[in-house]
């Protein structure tokens, strides 16, 4: 046995590995016990829970009016950077927008004038998370999510994620421009806000109504836009979670590119608490 011991923040992660004699073919458990300020979870490392989605090219989910991601072999002084075509390396320029294609966190730089960064929001990214599936209600001819189609928030967490039902399976590659997605009401965001919740995530590309004229009401509840600005709390959107990850309690390694701007592509990994 391997015992190895992580300080993250606040949280500390006891990692034992066991690897009994087994088949090649078989994986390894990983039990991880994190003590958070009141409990101890334990989890297990080797079984991650994927609830983003990739930037691709040219396909992929979409949203905000724009083209899909562009991923094109860089040609310059003779060099051509794909393998195929007789480059030495596969050499790519990336062009995308965090907020339109695939999953994305931001930070309340996405509504201020002065700058922030969704690196500088967190400290660290291991967080006790809620997984709530949802039926928006209709309400004046809009889907809505409001407090009324949530489950009561458990004790002791940091993040909820909701889910919204139908779950379909086109989630992963929509357009959702001009289609009048569902969107969550300020009330429950501002719920959120003062049950404690730093992070939000949420499988739309908004929290707020398509066209608002710009109100953003759900943004700016969450973030306390007209008090204390909330710098430490994140919104996380256009995730997806399949139907085999059942409702209720995870630990939640929110993993964000590091990229200095109001939003960058994420990767949020749930793992069961055993």
């Amino acid at each position: 046995m391997k015992n190895c011991l992580l300080l993250i923040a606040a949280v500390t992660i006891m990692i034992s590995c066991v690897e009994e004699n087994r088949p090649l073919t078989d994986t390894f458990i990983m039990k991880t016990t994190i003590q958070l300020e009141n409990e101890q979870v334990s989890i297990d490392l080797s079984k991650p829970l994927d609830i983003s989605l990739a930037v691709q090219h040219n396909a992929g989910v979409g949203a905000w009016y724009i083209d899909q991601p562009q991923i094109n072999y860089v040609e310059v002084d003779g060099y051509v950077g794909n393998v195929k075509l007789g480059g030495s390396t596969n050499f790519n320029d990336l062009n995308f927008n965090p907020h339109s294609h695939g999953t994305h966190t931001e930070c309340i730089g996405h509504i201020t004038e002065e700058f922030h960064s969704v690196n500088d929001a967190l400290d660290n990214t291991f967080f006790k998370a809620q997984l709530i599936s949802i039926t928006p209600q209709e309400l004046n001819g809009d889907l809505v999510i409001n407090e009324s189609v949530t489950a009561p928030l458990k004790a002791g967490i940091n993040a909820v994620i909701l889910r919204t039902m139908p779950n379909l399976e086109n989630k992963k590659t929509k357009n959702y421009s001009n289609s009048n997605p569902p969107y969550v009401d300020a009330g429950l965001m501002f719920r959120f806000r003062e049950s404690g919740i730093q992070h939000l995530l949420i499988d739309l590309p908004s929290v707020d109504k398509e066209k608002d004229n710009g109100a953003l009401l759900a943004h700016k509840e969450f973030w306390n836009y007209k008090g204390e600005h909330r710098l430490d709390a994140t919104i996380t959107e256009l995730i997806y979670v399949p139907d085999h990850i059942k409702d209720g309690l995870y630990m939640m390694d929110l993993q964000v590119a590091p990229i200095e701007n109001d939003a960058a592509p994420s990767r949020p990994i749930l793992y069961e608490i055993l």
